[in-house]
């Protein structure tokens, strides 16, 4: 018999883009961290659904989130809302200079090919930026797993967010350039 797992169904994610913060408590925060530079500061946090990118830079704030569509955000500044599906793309120039660009897939895999990817996720969490594994919801059951990488330069920002979904034999991969 196998339990829920604490991760939604990953067909019913849902990518967000704000250009304001969005209140922690909305989303179930399980891993965090922040990454300091002398231009910009960046909070990232792993939720239930997916993830939380927060950049603040030259007194804006930008906040990516990937959330299952039952979760109530705001609607307010809200720049993109595009459920994960397939390979989707988008790109955003702001009034500061700020260019955004962002990724998102989600890969339905074989279960062979899903825990090879699993493993090489497993392998790249000891090096990422944050981590978070999952509660397992069977004995043999690989646990779901998330992670953020990122790569930063003094006028850029690359973060890449990697998810997990089991039950669903699901990987959903985002990729975000932020250029100052």
């Amino acid at each position: 018999m196998s339990l829920s797992s604490v991760r939604p169904d990953a067909r019913e994610l849902v990518f967000h883009l704000f250009a304001r913060s969005v209140h922690p408590e909305l989303l179930n925060v399980r891993a965090e961290a922040e990454i300091w530079q002398d231009n910009y500061a960046v909070s990232l946090k792993l939720c239930d659904a997916g993830h939380v990118v927060s950049l603040r830079i030259r007194g804006e704030t930008l906040t990516e989130v990937t959330s299952a569509r039952e979760y109530p955000l705001p609607q307010t500044r809200q720049l993109l809302e595009e459920r994960i599906r397939g390979s989707q793309q988008g790109s955003i120039d702001f009034d500061s200079g700020v260019k955004y660009h962002a990724s998102y897939q989600l890969e339905q895999l074989d279960p062979e090919v899903f825990l090879n990817v699993h493993q090489e996720l497993i392998r790249d969490s000891r090096s990422a930026a944050v981590a978070f594994t999952f509660p397992t919801t069977g004995r043999f059951d690989p646990a779901p797993l998330s992670l953020i990488t990122t790569d930063s330069w003094p006028d850029s920002l690359l973060v890449n967010a990697f998810h997990t979904f089991p039950e669903n034999g699901a990987v959903v991969k985002t990729q975000s350039l932020f250029e100052f």
